[in-house]
C-alpha cells in the first residue's frame, strides 16, 4: 500500500536496516553501566543460544542471533530445516564477506564459523535440553502457536532464559502458567511483540498517559485477514520422510497427517488466527499505555473483583476454526489512574466496521489513502492516536493541532536498545523487557479471551486474578488444554 504522507513513509524500516541495527547495538550489552551482574555471566561472555523452530519465523533468529551470540543448537521437527539453516548462513558468509560495512564483515565471520562447527541438531527440543542442559543458557522458541507453551516451559523448568514469538501461547492458562514458571525460576522472558521496542510506540505511550489526546474513550484495533471457517478437517495424505509429524503435533491430539493441519491459524487446535498473529502487535501499545495489564494483580485495596467482560459477533460460531469475520468488544473496569474504558477488535472485513472508524477519524485518515490492513486508534477527548499494525509507528489526529509535538522518541520512559537486545540485556542481569512474560501473559490471556468469546453468544465475565470466567463453565473450560500423555507444562 502507498502512503502519501512522506514523513510516515521514511519512518518504516527495511530487515538491512534491523539486522545492521540489531548487530550494531550488541555492543551496547557489555558496557551498560546500570546492568547488575548477572548469573554466571562475565562482562564480554556471549550466551549460549538453542533456537528451537528454525524455518519461517525462524530464519529472523537464524540471521541475527549469530551476530550477537553463541547459537549452539538448532531444533525443528522438519529435518529439512536445520540443512537450510547452515546453507542461509553459508550465503551470508559468502555475501558479506567483502561488504565496506564493519558490522556486515563481522556478521560473515560468524556465519563462516557456525558453518565449520555446526551446532548441534535436534528434531525434539525435550531431548536437547537433557542433553545440552550444560551448554545453554538461553533458548529462543519460535514453533507454531500450539506447541509455544510447552517448549517454553520446559526451557524454563531447565532454568535457561526464554524468549517466545508472540502469540505467547495458544490458550489463556497456558500464558498463566508461563508467567507463574518465570517468576518461580527467576529467569529473563520476553514475548517477539517488536513494535514494543520503537522510539515512537514508547513516546505514544507517555503522549497517552500525559494526557496530550484527553482522557482516553475509545480504542479500536483491526485486521482485514479473518479466518478460514473450515467446515471439516482435511483427509489423510502421506507423512512426509523429512517430517516427524508426531513431535510437530506436540501436545494435541493426535490426528493423521494432511498439510492443511500444518496451516496452524486454520484451525483452532494449533493457531491464535489474528488476534494471537496481529493483535499482539496491534493491541499491544494501547493496552499497555492504559495499564489494563494491571488488573492482572491481586490489590487488597479493591472493593470487588475486577471483572472484564467480552461479547462477540462474528460471521458463524466455529468450533473447529476461526469465523470470516468478527467483532470483538471489551468492557475494562477502573485501574489504576485510568476510568473503565472498552476495546474494541474488528477483523475480516466485518459489516460496518470500515465505516465506523473512518467516522472516528473524522476525516483525518480513510482507508484507500494510508490505513495498512492492521492498526489501532486511540481516541481521545483531545485528539487521536493511529498506529500502525506493530504499532511501531503513529501519527497524532488532527496533525495540524499537533504539529509541534515531538514524536519519534521517549523523553521520560528507558529506550529500547532493540527488542531481542533487552532481552538479552536482562538474561545478563539487567532490567527486565518490556515484554517479559509478567507483561506479555496478561496481553495475550485477554486476546485468547476473545477466541474463546466467538464460540458463545453470550457475554463472558471474566475474573483476571483468578484467571476464570465466572458465568459459563462451557466457556471457563476452553481457557486450558487437554494435552497428550509425555507432554505437560
Amino acid at each position: 500500500m502507498k502512503h502519501r504522507n512522506r514523513e510516515y513513509r521514511g519512518n518504516r524500516v527495511s530487515r538491512r536496516t534491523l539486522l545492521r541495527d540489531t548487530v550494531l547495538g550488541a555492543a551496547g550489552l557489555l558496557i551498560l553501566r546500570d546492568s547488575r551482574p548477572a548469573l554466571s555471566y562475565q562482562a564480554n561472555e556471549k550466551l549460549n543460544i538453542a533456537l528451537v523452530g528454525v524455518g519461517g519465523r525462524g530464519r529472523w533468529f537464524v540471521d541475527t542471533i549469530p551476530r550477537m551470540e553463541n547459537v549452539v543448537a538448532l531444533c525443528d521437527v522438519d529435518n529439512r530445516k536445520p540443512a537450510e539453516t547452515f546453507q542461509r548462513w553459508q550465503d551470508g558468509a559468502e555475501r558479506y564477506a567483502a561488504s565496506p560495512h564493519d558490522w556486515e564483515r563481522k556478521a560473515a565471520e560468524s556465519y563462516k564459523r557456525l558453518t565449520e562447527t555446526q551446532p548441534k541438531t535436534y528434531r525434539d527440543f525435550r531431548r536437547m535440553l537433557d542433553e545440552m542442559s550444560k551448554e545453554i543458557d538461553a533458548v529462543i522458541v519460535s514453533t507454531p502457536d500450539h506447541t509455544h507453551a510447552v517448549a517454553s516451559a520446559a526451557a524454563i523448568a531447565a532454568e535457561k532464559h526464554v524468549f517466545c514469538e508472540k502469540p505467547l501461547t495458544r490458550t489463556v492458562h497456558e500464558s498463566r502458567a508461563l508467567r507463574e514458571l518465570a517468576r518461580e525460576h527467576k529467569v529473563a522472558t520476553s514475548m517477539g511483540n517488536q513494535g514494543t521496542s520503537s522510539g515512537q510506540f514508547r513516546r505514544a505511550l507517555e503522549l497517552i498517559r500525559d494526557g496530550t489526546i484527553g482522557q482516553i474513550k475509545e480504542v479500536h484495533v483491526w485486521n482485514t485477514g479473518g479466518g478460514a471457517d473450515r467446515k471439516q478437517p482435511p483427509a489423510q495424505e502421506p507423512t512426509p520422510d523429512y517430517l516427524d509429524w508426531d513431535l510437530w503435533l506436540g501436545p494435541a491430539r493426535f490426528r493423521p497427517y494432511h498439510r492443511e493441519w500444518m496451516k496452524r491459524n486454520l484451525w483452532r487446535d494449533f493457531g491464535t488466527c489474528q488476534l494471537g498473529n496481529w493483535a499482539s502487535h496491534s493491541a499491544n501499545l494501547a493496552f499497555m499505555a492504559l495499564k489494563v495489564h494491571e488488573l492482572w494483580l491481586p490489590d487488597r485495596r479493591r472493593e470487588a473483583t475486577p471483572l472484564i467482560r467480552v461479547e462477540a459477533k462474528c460471521s458463524a460460531i466455529n468450533q473447529l476454526s476461526f469465523p470470516r469475520w468478527e467483532v470483538l468488544k471489551w468492557e475494562i473496569p477502573a485501574r489504576a489512574e485510568f476510568p473503565p474504558i472498552t476495546f474494541t477488535w474488528h477483523n475480516g472485513g466485518a459489516p460496518g466496521s470500515r465505516d465506523h472508524i473512518e467516522g472516528l477519524l473524522a476525516g483525518g485518515l480513510n482507508w484507500g489513502d494510508q490505513m495498512d490492513h492492521a492498526g489501532a486508534i486511540i481516541v481521545g477527548t483531545k485528539g487521536t492516536i493511529h498506529t500502525t499494525g506493530h504499532n511501531a509507528t503513529f501519527r497524532l489526529l488532527p496533525a495540524e493541532q499537533f504539529a509541534g509535538v515531538d514524536k519519534n522518541r521517549p523523553m521520560q520512559v528507558d529506550p529500547s536498545r532493540g527488542h531481542e537486545r533487552d532481552w538479552l540485556i536482562a538474561c545478563r542481569g539487567g532490567k527486565p523487557a518490556w515484554a517479559n512474560f509478567d507483561y506479555a501473559s496478561a496481553l495475550n490471556e485477554f486476546l485468547m479471551l476473545g477466541n474463546v468469546a466467538t464460540q458463545f453468544e453470550d457475554k463472558l465475565e471474566f475474573d483476571p486474578v483468578a484467571t476464570k470466567i465466572i458465568n459459563n463453565t462451557r466457556a471457563d473450560a476452553l481457557l486450558r488444554a487437554e494435552y497428550r500423555q509425555g507432554w505437560s507444562l
